[in-house]
Formats: structure tokens, sequence, C-alpha cells
């Protein structure tokens, strides 16, 4: 590229030579050498910025999917009840309630993170499909049938049934401070800084597009644009594997590529629990990781119990398994794909990008370019994610507050009234986050800060969830106290890892090469705090496991210690596993 580039300049210089007008000369160099400066297919210096048409397919991209959103709002509009807002009147069916659980948390976090994972570290991510599994079972066969027999809305309700209001209010609003600060949306605008959006103005529009589906059409056009944003997210994906493979010479010589530069090695049976990514955290840490997402967090939890029969509940669970297996797939071939077009000059090291997140933006505008419109439909794909997980989050907060503070402090409210409260709570939920996405800061790479903090405020959750479930004897003194003790440690050894970074020793990050750059900008590179040795360095994946694990044990001991109702528990605390059917407790609110 740096020969065509020379030739380029000879070329303008000969016009000069040539005695042609002067402004020619000066055209031809502005026009064809900065057109050969932006437009590096080999992925040296940098790339081409957003055209026209990107825009366009961008924006028709994102009309779509409000289009559907609004549509079902307008499909819907003679029915104005809570339930009908917040549920989709308890009336949807399996596949598209999959897609939506699908797309709502794997799409911002994969789209960005997952492919820079396999570039950088390899395919042990892959094994994510174990964790997947596991984590579909535990949910589909004990979480969903308690929840959707019991009828509640909110997810939080069975914390006082079974425990006490306070735990309720602390567990509800533990869960809404982790999604009012949750960081994919943040960064994921900030990742595509490489395509010269306007990250602002996008930031307004995504957020404004979000809010008016959301307030008029509640969870039924939510899940319905989910499903178009999953397909987009998918396309995406294809076109950058589809390009890098012509590129490249076909599929095969990527995986030679990935196998000569180690990143086929999946499989780390060591038991050191400081290690980022082995078979161990991976499965075991992983697992527990996401059954804490998926089992008891409000997103998830409000998408399944509006099914409409309790068989399409678990299916959407199964159904959504087949749909992560197919997307981490894909993100981790787009990795692969990345890593062979840059295998002998690394964006990183050179200083084409400034952090990870960067690299498949990099990637597209790179080797897509060429072909108008088409990184405006990656773009789109990522931004699909970003108004999936938005949306849903915007939802999910509107029925806690809704169920968890307003009802039950001001129980005269008649459904009209919780229906404009059900759309105001939208539009400032939607304003929220789009003030959080901006104000935020990077914190990191976007999977594992992403993964961090729901392993972080999850855990805990989890671990009184189970407390509640399988220990009779748990009370309400235990699970307070295993809950805020179990939330301190996660935070501190999160927080501390954050702080102080584990080093490569820990991480492993794999090889990456810049002798066949052009431009080689040097870095300087600060070694490791000693602290990153030691506690901090724990995987991230074992920070919900701790969390879980401690917030089970502290309760037990302290129920034991104080012996109130050791002996005698509400009968919604009956464990799921001898009756999956719960009595209600005479706690709960019709």
């Amino acid at each position: 590229m740096g020969q065509s580039f020379c030739n380029v300049r000879l070329f303008c210089n000969s016009i000069w030579d040539t005695k042609l007008l002067y402004y020619n000369r000066l055209w031809c160099h502005f026009f064809w050498c900065h057109f050969f400066f932006f437009i590096m297919v080999d992925g040296r210096g940098p790339v081409a910025l957003f055209s026209v048409w990107d825009y366009v397919v961008f924006v028709l991209i994102i009309l779509g999917a409000a289009g559907i959103g609004l549509f079902q709002a307008l499909r819907g509009r003679k029915e104005t009840s809570s339930a009908e807002f917040l549920l989709g009147g308890r009336q949807m069916t399996a596949v598209p309630v999959a897609m939506s659980l699908t797309a709502s948390f794997m799409s911002g976090i994969t789209v960005i993170g997952t492919p820079a994972e396999a570039y950088r570290f390899g395919t042990a991510f892959w094994l994510f499909c174990f964790s997947y599994s596991i984590m579909s079972t535990v949910t589909a066969e004990v979480f969903v049938p308690l929840f959707y027999r019991l009828g509640i809305t909110s997810t939080y309700e069975y914390l006082e049934m079974r425990f006490n209001k306070l735990i309720r209010v602390i567990g509800t609003s533990i869960w809404m401070n982790e999604f009012t600060h949750k960081p994919p949306y943040n960064t994921t605008l900030l990742s595509f800084s490489v395509t010269g959006l306007d990250l602002w103005g996008v930031l307004v529009a995504t957020g404004t597009v979000c809010i008016i589906y959301c307030t008029l059409g509640g969870l039924k056009a939510v899940i319905w644009t989910d499903v178009f944003q999953m397909v987009i997210m998918l396309t995406g994906f294809v076109a950058v594997i589809a390009r890098g493979a012509v590129l490249r010479g076909g599929l095969g010589r990527i995986w030679e590529d990935a196998r000569q530069g180690g990143r086929l090695e999946a499989f780390d049976f060591d038991p050191d629990p400081l290690k980022r990514h082995t078979f161990w955290t991976i499965v075991v840490g992983g697992s527990l990781m996401w059954a804490s997402i998926y089992s008891i967090n409000q997103s998830q939890v409000q998408r399944y119990i509006s099914c409409r029969t309790l068989t399409h509940a678990k299916m959407s669970l199964y159904v959504n398994m087949v749909g992560l297996w197919v997307t981490v797939s894909l993100a981790m071939l787009s990795g692969l794909t990345m890593y062979s077009v840059y295998k002998d000059c690394d964006p990183l090291s050179n200083g084409d990008v400034d952090t990870s997140d960067q690299l498949l933006p990099y990637l597209v505008m790179d080797i897509l370019a060429a072909f108008p419109g088409i990184p405006g439909l990656f773009v789109a794909a990522a931004y699909s994610g970003t108004l999936s997980t938005v949306s849903s989050s915007i939802n999910a907060l509107v029925a806690v507050t809704v169920e968890d503070f307003l009802k039950p402090a001001l129980p005269s409210l008649t459904e009209r009234q919780v229906s404009w409260i059900n759309m105001g709570l939208s539009v400032f939920f939607g304003g929220l986050c789009i003030g959080m996405a901006g104000v935020a800061s990077l914190m990191g790479s976007v999977l594992q800060a992403a993964l961090s903090i729901f392993g972080m405020i999850s855990g805990p959750l989890l671990g009184i969830y189970i407390l509640g479930m399988f220990f009779r004897c748990a009370n309400s003194k235990g699970g307070l106290a295993g809950l805020i003790t179990g939330l301190i440690l996660t935070l501190w050894v999160g927080i501390g890892a954050q702080i102080y970074p584990p080093g490569p020793d820990k991480t492993l990050p794999l090889p990456l090469s810049t002798l066949g750059c052009t431009d080689i900008i040097n870095a300087t590179t600060v070694s490791p705090p000693a602290l990153a040795d030691s506690w901090y360095s724990l995987s991230y994946l074992y920070f919900c496991p701790v969390g879980t694990l401690t917030a089970m044990i502290v309760g037990i001991v302290v129920s034991a210690a104080t012996g109130e109702n050791f002996t005698t528990c509400p009968h919604v605390s009956r464990p799921v596993m001898s009756s999956l059917a719960v009595p209600l407790s005479p706690l709960r609110r019709l």
C-alpha cells in the first residue's frame, strides 16, 4: 500500500511536469492522495470514514426498528392495562421471546467485545457454549416454574414473600443501580468513533427511538423490535466473515492463520482461579454468572413470564440457548477473520486504534468501505444491539419501579393512572440512559466490564434466591446479612481488579505483530502493580460464584445464630426441588 501511495504521488507530480493547470495538480493531490490515505485495505494507518450511503443504510435500519415498535403500539392501542404494557398481556410465544432474550443481553456486548476477545486471546470464549447450555437448563427447569406460577411481575416480589419488604427494596435498588450504570451502551458508542459518526447525534437519536416505541408499545413492541434487531446483528457478522474470507482466500486460510497464531487452543484445564479464562473459570464461573443473569434478572424474567403458557416459557429458554450458540460462534469467527487480516500488523499495537473495542469497527471500515452501505449495515447491527439492550432496560426499570415502589406506597392507584405512570417512567428512564451514556467513561474491555458488573451485582442476589428456595431454615436476618456481605465482597474484588488490573501472566494475551506495518507508532507500557498478582487477579468470571456462595453461607450461619423462624418458614419457602408449584404466600398482593 505504501508503494501504491508513492505511485499516486508520482502521478500527481507528473501532471505538474506536463505543465497542466496548477489547480489540476492540487485537485489530484487532494483527491487521490487523500483517498489512498484514508482507505488502506491492508490495515496500515487510518481507514475510510462513513459515506453517504452508509448513513442512509444506518438510518433506514434504525427507522425500521422504530417502525416495528410503533406498529405494535398502534396494533394494541385498545389494550391499556398495566399487564399489557409490562408483560404483553401474557400472550407471547416462545420464538420471539427467545430471540428477544438473546438480543437484549448478547447483542451490544457480543458485536463489539467477543471478536476482539478472539483476536487477542483466542477461542477459549467459545467454551461459553457449555455455560449457556447449563444456564438454560437450570433456568428453565428451576426458576421459570417458580416465577411463572407465582404470577408475579417483578422478580423481587419473591424476596418479600420469602423474607421481608426491606430485602425486596434493597434487591430492587441494587438491580436498578446496576442497569443505570451498565457500560455496553456507552462503550458501543465510543467504540464506533473510528467510523467518523457524530456520537452525540447518534446517542440522542437512538435514545429517542427507544423512548418512543417503549413508551407507546410496552414489552410487546420491545420484543418484536428485538427480533428485527437480532436478524440485523447476525447479518452484520456474516458480512464481515464473508468479505474476510474473500480477501484471505477462503475460510480454510483464516482457520490455518488462527492455528499458526495459537488462537485455536481453547481447552486449558489449569484449576488456577487467578487465570482469566480456563475451562473451569468459564464452565463453572461462567455458568453461574449467566444463570444469575437469566434466572433472576428482571429484564430476562419479564420476558419469559410474558409467555402464554409455562411450556412456551420453558421453550423460549431452550431456543434462546441455540441463539446464543449461533451468535457467539459468528462473533468468534469474526474475531478469527480479523486476526487473519491483521496478523502481520496489529492496529492496536500500531496505534491505529485506542482500545481493543475499536478493532472490529476499524476492520469494518477497512475491508468493507469499498462497498457503499455495507459498513452502515454493520454499524446498524451494533446499534441494533444497543437499542435492544436499552429498550429492555427501560421496560424492566418501569416494571420494578411501579411494582416494587409505587403500588405498595399508593395502593389506591387506578388502572388508568398506572398506565400513564408507565409511559411517563419510560420517558424518564430513557432520558436517564441517554444521560448516563453521555457522561460515562470507558471501563476497559466492554466485554469483561459488562460481565464483571453482572457478576458483582447479580452474584449476591442469586445467592439470596437460592437461599430462600432451597433452605427452609433461612430467615430475613440471615438473608439481609448474606446479601450485604456478598455484595461488599464482590465490590471489593471487582473494584480492586479495575484499579489494579491483572498482569499479562494472568490474562494471557496471545502475541501480535507489527512487522508488516508501514507506519509504526511507538507506545509506552506500564508494568502491572504488585497487587495484581493476588486477590485482585481473581478471574472476573468468579466474581459471581464468590458473591453467591458468600450470601448463602453467611445467610445460613446468621439464620442459625438468630434462630428467628428457624423451624417455621412461610409456605412460599418450600424447596422447588420438592414442589415447583409453590403455594402462594399470604403476603402476595393480588
